[in-house]
């Protein structure tokens, strides 16, 4: 969004009603920000209300020009309303909530706000998407959530992030649990990603690309998952082609690597990445996908001196997926003793982290891998 979305001309005349603000969720001195305002998925924008030190809309996900634009005046109209409707009411809690990390909490009030929403309200698509995020851990009710409120999105942006996280929920359940829900999830994405009429960014069709690859996958079609990942990374790369800039192309260099590894290809994201961290000297980002290019070619001096430079940028919870990165590296390499060093030094740095950004599951689940060593 910062590449693409921030430096639109369409967002000019939000200037002076909204003061913009960027977190760094990685930098301690935000930490207290994070205890008040949790951020468990990135990207992710949140509406406050200074003066009533509330939320007035949130939203998890990357969003087009058109799409942020509806969320900034629909926040707008909410914090200049002397009274709400019910629904609109009960999404404000939904949000509150949210931002509390209280996700079982923030549901019923999402789906509160579903049933009291009047025909045509302008919110259901983000309250859908949303609620969507509050229950992607109970891949059962996600499923059958997003095939219940598909047809009312159908032809909107939201459409698009409500069948594919259904979709994703539909494949990770057991086979005989499914049902039709993977079938008719799967069509419904499929239909989304067939309307050329929807503007959606080529973030959201790489989404797309990634729900219906695992309904291939959890079909058994392996024909079929070769076919959409050798799709989706010609996609990727076509659209970085496009870019503008070395910042927008940098974008898509994630979902690249990825695509790349899929295909048993990590040889093609090396000069990619090597671009990128010439670009950008001072992102970790850059040289720690490389240290995963490199453990793929089982180059693993090559692929720890990538995650040295990577260590000597990152800070914050990241700090933590490049220290996995190395031990993993480590382990391909046959060196148990600094594999496990290497975890241990990722439970001490767990455990220093501040309130806000520290992590008691992640720290469990350190320890459990280190026990296991």
């Amino acid at each position: 969004m910062k590449a693409f979305v921030y430096t639109d001309e369409g967002l000019e005349r939000y200037a002076g009603r909204f003061v913009w603000l960027s977190i760094n969720t990685e930098e301690a001195k935000n930490a207290a920000f994070l205890k008040r305002w949790p951020i468990p998925a990135l990207p992710m924008l949140l509406v406050l209300d200074a003066k009533r030190d509330a939320v007035t809309a949130r939203y998890v996900g990357g969003a087009t020009v058109p799409h942020l634009q509806k969320l900034l005046d629909d926040a707008e109209k909410t914090y200049r309303a002397k009274s709400l409707s019910a629904a609109d009411t009960e999404l404000a809690k939904a949000d509150r909530l949210a931002s509390e990390g209280k996700n079982a909490e923030a549901a019923k009030s999402f789906e509160a706000a579903i049933a009291a929403a009047p025909r045509n309200w302008s919110k259901l698509g983000r309250t859908a998407e949303s609620l969507m995020f509050a229950i992607s851990g109970e891949p059962s009710r996600c499923a059958t959530r997003a095939l219940e409120l598909y047809p009312r999105l159908k032809g909107t942006i939201s459409s698009a992030n409500v069948a594919a996280t259904g979709l994703s929920c539909a494949a990770s359940l057991e086979a005989d649990k499914r049902g039709d829900l993977l079938s008719k999830l799967e069509k419904a994405t499929q239909e989304v990603f067939d309307d050329r009429k929807l503007a959606l960014s080529d973030d959201d069709r790489s989404g797309l690309y990634l729900a219906l690859i695992e309904a291939r996958d959890a079909s058994g079609d392996d024909e079929g998952v070769v076919e959409l990942k050798a799709e989706w990374s010609a996609f990727l790369d076509g659209a970085a082609a496009r870019a503008k800039t070395p910042e927008q192309r940098t974008v898509y260099d994630s979902h690249r690597l990825s695509a790349y590894l899929e295909l048993g290809q990590p040889e093609k994201a090396v000069a990619m990445l090597e671009q990128s961290e010439r670009d950008f000297p001072d992102d970790y980002n850059p040289p720690a996908r490389l240290a995963l290019a490199w453990k793929a070619l089982n180059e693993f001096d090559k692929a720890l001196a990538a995650s040295d430079r990577a260590l000597a940028k990152v800070s914050g919870p990241r700090r933590l997926s490049v220290l996995s990165v190395r031990a993993d590296i480590y382990v391909a390499k046959g060196d148990k003793e600094a594999a496990r060093a290497t975890v241990a030094e990722a439970v001490a740095y767990a455990k220093s982290l501040p309130e806000g950004q520290r992590s008691e599951r992640r720290i469990a689940a350190l320890e459990k891998r280190l026990s296991g060593m």
